[in-house]
This record gives C-alpha cells, sequence and structure tokens, in this order.
C-alpha cells in the first residue's frame, strides 16, 4: 500500500508546482483540527518514547519533544499545519510565562524540526503521500518543504519500521543494522521494534538503544529494576545481618567452650589441693608421691 513514484515522476511533479514557503507564526485565531485519536497505540507509542528519553536524562529544557503537535509552514500565502505523531526539535526558543506553545514554526520559533514520526493507521496511507498541492502530502511536506532530516513512518499492524534521511533534498530509505535497529543521528540513539507489556498493553513498540546496545529503560523499568535493586540490597543486608549473627553466636559458644575448660582446669586444681592438703595431714608429703 506504499505510494511510489519514480524520481523522473517527483522532478515533474516538482516542476509543475510552484512552491514559496514562509515561515510565520501560526495566528491566535487560526483554529486547529480537532481529530480524534484513530487508535489506542498511537499516543501510547508516542508516550513510551519520550518517557524513556526523559528517564535516560536525554531531555533538556530548550528541546521540543511532543506528540500530535501542530506544525507550521506557510506555503504559497496559505498556512499548512501537520501533526505527526511524534516530532524532536534540539532547540527551540523559550515561550513567555504563562503562555502554551501550541504549534511551532520553524526558523522563527527555533531550529529546524529533526525528526518526525507517523504511525500507520488501518484507515489510510497519507504517511506516503507526496501530493505537491494543497493541502500537501505528509512525506513531500516534511520532505520539501520543512526538510526535517530524519522521517520515520511505523506500521505497528505490520510491525514494520522504515527511516528515511534526507539527502540531496530527497529522502532515502535506510537499511536495519544485523539487529534490525536504525541509527537515528540527531538523537546518536537506535530506533527498533521491541515486543513487550508497558500499562498492560502488549504491542510491538518503539524503543531507543544507546550507542553501546544497552535499552533506554522506561521509567516504570527503571522503578522496578531499582526496586529489585533495593530488595536485592535488603536480602544482602539481612544475609549479613544473619552472618554476623552467626559468627557472634559462633564466638560466643567459642567463649563458653573456653570458659568451660579454664573451670574444669580450675576445678581440677581444687581437687589436686584439697588432695594435697589430706596427705600432709596424715604426714605425707604429696610433693613425693
Amino acid at each position: 500500500m506504499v505510494l511510489a513514484t519514480s524520481k523522473t515522476q517527483t522532478a515533474i511533479l516538482q516542476r509543475s508546482h510552484s512552491v514559496n514557503v514562509t515561515w510565520e507564526k501560526l495566528p491566535d485565531d487560526f483554529i486547529l483540527p480537532d481529530d480524534p485519536v484513530e487508535n489506542q497505540q498511537q499516543p501510547t507509542i508516542a508516550a513510551a518514547l519520550t518517557d524513556a528519553l526523559g528517564a535516560g536524562n536525554r531531555i533538556q529544557p530548550q528541546m521540543l519533544i511532543v506528540s500530535n503537535f501542530g506544525l507550521v509552514a506557510t506555503v504559497n500565502q496559505k498556512t499548512i499545519v501537520k501533526a505527526p505523531d511524534w516530532l524532536y526539535v534540539s532547540n527551540v526558543l523559550p515561550v513567555a510565562s504563562g503562555v502554551i506553545r501550541r504549534s511551532y514554526t520553524p526558523n522563527v520559533e527555533g531550529d529546524g524540526v529533526s525528526v518526525v514520526m507517523e504511525f500507520l493507521s488501518d484507515a489510510d496511507n497519507l504517511e506516503y503521500s507526496i501530493r505537491p498541492t494543497f493541502p500537501y502530502g505528509k512525506l513531500y511536506f516534511y520532505e520539501k518543504i520543512l526538510q526535517v532530516p530524519t522521517y520515520v513512518i511505523f506500521n505497528p499492524y505490520e510491525t514494520n519500521l522504515e527511516v528515511r534521511i534526507l539527502q540531496n533534498n530527497q529522502y532515502v530509505l535506510q537499511e536495519p543494522s544485523d539487529l534490525g535497529r536504525y541509527w537515528i543521528p540527531e538523537l546518536q540513539l537506535f530506533l527498533g521494534i521491541w515486543q513487550g507489556t508497558r500499562l498492560g498493553l502488549n504491542i510491538s513498540w518503539l524503543r531507543w538503544w544507546d550507542e553501546a546496545g544497552n535499552l533506554l529503560l522506561w521509567s516504570s523499568e527503571q522503578a522496578e529494576a531499582e526496586k529489585q535493586r533495593a530488595e536485592a540490597e535488603r536480602q544482602r543486608a539481612e544475609t549479613e545481618k544473619q552472618r554476623a549473627e552467626a559468627e557472634k553466636q559462633r564466638a560466643e559458644t567459642e567463649k563458653q567452650r573456653a570458659e568451660a575448660a579454664v573451670a574444669e582446669l580450675e576445678s581440677e586444681r581444687q581437687k589436686k589441693e584439697i588432695f594435697a592438703a589430706k596427705l600432709r595431714e596424715l604426714g605425707i608429703d604429696p610433693d613425693g608421691v
């Protein structure tokens, strides 16, 4: 179901539709679409990606990492807003105190968008659209207008992941590593598919791995790992306490044994002295016996 065109077809489409892109903040009276979430998986997959970055201390205040959030460009004097399922911008300008950011216009409010992700729904295939006219296809918008360096498309129904890198103003489909992961240079992390359960949902997730191949844990996994570490430490301390108690008991037993031996020797000495005294009373030298 991938919408594919040749380089020649793409070039013809570009030549036949002139595009004048300007960067203007979204007007305050602009009504953003209020579309419902297409399915349960999309927001949870996006939230899990962000959660792992946060748990790994990889999110800085100047970054913009959001999901289902409007990206704005003005094309041929028409305001275009696309809301990818997940996006990352490395550096944005801060908003005034009390102001809530409701959209993002690259080159006006900060740097260009570094990474966008779209999660396929079973209703359409617009993530591959190269429509070069208003309202513009998603792939065309990210590639030609926003020029996002990395575009990720994830199909949770077929557990298929595609990563495109912008090269010479055109997306090039990347090959995965031997482990089936893709290097995302803007985040210095690998991205791949992981099957498992989070928040009671057993599905295929997108997850991050660092350059050494270590999985970035979710906050819940970190909490569980910390809980297990604390329990292991408690058990270690309890074992150490029991060992110390056993050592104390052994020392006490040894002390009692030594005291008993001393007492026995003392009793034996006293018996000898009593015997010697009786011998003397009888006029017998005990030393000569």
